[in-house]
């Protein structure tokens, strides 16, 4: 199966996408949800919960992981691939959100004026900046963190005024850095969920890049070219959910998010 960690519901909407786009693969689920949002959080303890999510998914025989989340790929992703894939799932694969998000980025910008809009810990780990710098000489990147708007998320108040104040907050502010910025990488995998909201206050020469569908896309040509791990994934579209969180109420959140019924388990049972 396909493993899929997220540190919320954020990490639904990028599965919502691998669904659409790869149908046939099983895929398996974990948010760790008693502890979201990670995005306020040290470093030390976001590669600390990233990586026992991980590890919850590759024991239970994930040969891929992806972590759907742009706090914990920021602060975890690399430390997970260098040092405990080696010496404990030599076989397996982990893989973020964040290189192909921004690899699109570099691409589609016109004038190469790119916003960052993301969590306290992603902001402040400068791993946008890096991958937007290394895929395309000269770009300009502004980034700016909501610190708040994960949480109102998680909270189910996605719809709330607080929200719609939030991002309205964070998308001034990023335009006031640079007001050339034609293009803005929604980098938490929590914020498509209030996709709508965003719409509402953008400019007509900014444009949104969805993360969700362009790390599906990624992930297929990943596959094709790693068949080494694309024929170790089962392909019965089977469906599995787990939460560190209390499950039925999490259900309830997930199939809200999902847009289909949801039927989440403890990570514990």
């Amino acid at each position: 199966m396909l493993g899929v960690f997220d540190s919320g519901y954020g990490g639904l909407s990028v599965l919502r996408a691998i669904h659409r786009r790869l149908p046939e693969l099983s895929t398996f689920y974990f948010g760790d949800n008693a502890r979201a949002p990670y995005g306020g959080r040290e470093q030390e303890e976001i590669f600390r919960f990233t990586l026992e999510g991980v590890h919850f998914l590759l024991s239970r025989g994930c040969p891929l992981v992806i972590v759907a989340c742009n706090t914990a790929s920021a602060g975890a992703l690399r430390r997970i691939q260098q040092t405990v894939l080696p010496r404990e799932f030599a076989a397996c694969r982990v893989l973020g959100v964040i290189r192909p998000y921004a690899e699109a980025a570099a691409l589609e910008s016109k004038n190469g004026h790119i916003g960052v809009l993301g969590t306290a810990a992603t902001v402040e780990s400068g791993a946008y900046s890096r991958e937007l710098e290394n895929a395309r000489r000269g770009v300009v990147v502004s980034e700016v963190a909501s610190p708040e708007l994960a949480g109102l998320v998680e909270a189910g108040q996605e719809k709330s005024a607080a929200a719609r104040e939030a991002a309205k907050r964070a998308m001034d502010k990023l335009l006031g850095r640079d007001p050339a910025i034609d293009t803005v990488l929604l980098a938490c995998t929590h914020f498509p969920l209030v996709w709508r909201t965003f719409e509402r206050i953008r400019p007509k020469n900014v444009r949104y890049l969805p993360q969700a569908s362009i790390v599906a896309e990624k992930l297929e040509d990943y596959l094709e070219r790693h068949p080494e791990i694309e024929s170790h994934l089962e392909k019965t579209s089977r469906r599995l959910y787990a939460t560190s969180a209390e499950p039925v109420a999490v259900s309830k959140l997930a199939t809200k998010f999902y847009g289909q019924p949801i039927k989440v388990v403890s990570s514990e049972s």
